[in-house]
């Protein structure tokens, strides 16, 4: 069992439905039963407000990822392929929506090629200002340190302090304005800064997680201006992609999400001081009504953080594994509870779990509604057909209100 997954109790009528699942499943070559027509009908409702007057539980897989490519059609992994072969990307999402056609009823990758005419010049992004690079790595894009140690930060810090002065024509490359004029009169907006990857996140690839957690501790100064610095970034790169676009502050669109696994790192003092601040500056600007978007994936064991940022009157939210359902709607009455299905369940294929960590979110959500299931973090390659849906069938027959 991985490390990263709860111990599961399953209570005897939860083991009843397993079997009952199971044997449907054996019985019918591996296809779990499920009326797809009407499956997708119910999810079309339930998916737009997950607390309202919805027929069953909403199913957070129906895009299910390009990862999982490779195990499902039985070709070797290959990221960077995947990643800049844009025709071959489309060719396997091909192939594979003729599979997902068959089994859940839904083409669910795109099939269509991006036109890179109707695309802005790339602008520079918040690591750029704090001097770091993106790099590929091991199958994956990484961000680099930039400083090492509190003296390098306090030098870093100035440069990006002085450098947020003239934040436009440090982000906005050559030759902006006149694709720009050309994009717009094509009604072709350019890209807002709505989501980014949490605080803490962030900070743990620009200074390094040990350095940024004993900077807390033994310079907490020095550790409030890094988040400061990081907040007035975000706002000044936000509001100048918001002027581009053609936006006042009373126009531009509200929302605002981040991305934080790595806040698990820290205790709730600590996230506190540095990763609070960050998204209620963000919110405050971006997600002020009540009904506005605040949202947060940190798919990492952070049930401690849950009391303080619980005060944000968080709108959605996709955590970790080892933080259950009832945790969260404790501290997160409005949040849409977007998991809490552990990725290495769906991705090794341990249909039994599967069913039994459905079951066990649904008990939890069933009186108040918001679970949006679906994995608690990535769904990533191993990830099968077969397996969503069987999660289909379980909704239909044992999820609904």
């Amino acid at each position: 069992m991985s490390s990263n997954r709860p111990a599961i109790i399953i209570p005897a009528e939860h083991q009843k439905i397993i079997d009952e699942v199971m044997a449907d499943v054996r019985k019918n070559d591996g296809l779990a039963t499920v009326d797809i027509e009407k499956f997708w009908a119910d999810q079309e409702i339930a998916i737009k407000d997950p607390f309202g007057d919805i027929p069953q539980v909403p199913l957070g897989l129906a895009g299910m990822s390009g990862e999982c490519i490779y195990d499902e059609l039985g070709i070797p992994e290959d990221y960077w392929k995947y990643e800049q072969d844009e025709e071959w990307r489309l060719q396997m999402h091909c192939v594979y929506n003729d599979k997902s056609e068959k089994i859940v009823g839904r083409r669910l990758l795109n099939e269509k090629a991006h036109d890179k005419t109707k695309d802005y010049p790339a602008t520079k992004q918040l690591y750029h200002v704090f001097e770091s690079e993106n790099v590929w790595h091991v199958g994956s894009w990484w961000l680099q340190q930039s400083a090492h140690g509190e003296d390098e930060l306090t030098a870093l810090l100035d440069r990006v302090e002085a450098r947020l002065e003239n934040l436009r024509s440090f982000i906005l490359p050559e030759g902006w304005d006149e694709a720009k004029a050309r994009l717009m009169q094509q009604g072709i907006k350019p890209g807002l800064v709505r989501g980014i990857r949490g605080p803490v996140t962030f900070a743990t690839s620009i200074f390094g997680a040990e350095y940024l957690i004993y900077l807390i501790y033994d310079n907490p100064d020095l550790a409030s201006r890094f988040s400061s610095l990081i907040l007035k970034g975000l706002l000044k790169m936000a509001e100048i992609m918001d002027e581009e676009a053609g936006y006042t502050p009373e126009t531009a669109p509200r929302g605002f999400g981040f991305a934080d696994d790595n806040c698990a790192l820290l205790t709730a003092d600590m996230y506190e001081l540095f990763g609070y601040p960050v998204l209620k500056g963000m919110f405050d600007k971006y997600s002020p009504a009540p009904e506005d978007w605040r949202y947060q994936h940190s798919d990492s064991a952070m049930a401690q953080l849950l009391p303080v940022i619980g005060r944000l009157d968080m709108k959605g939210v996709n955590f970790g594994p080892t933080v259950t359902v009832d945790e969260i709607r404790h501290y997160m009455p409005n949040a849409a509870i977007h998991g809490q299905l552990a990725p290495f369940t769906f991705s090794m294929n341990e249909e039994e779990r599967m069913i039994a960590e459905f079951l066990r979110d649904y008990d939890l959500a069933k009186e108040k509604k918001g679970l949006v299931f679906t994995t608690a973090g990535s769904i990533n390659n191993g990830s099968l057909l077969t397996g969503m849906r069987i999660l289909m069938s379980v909704i239909q027959k044992y999820g609904r209100f």
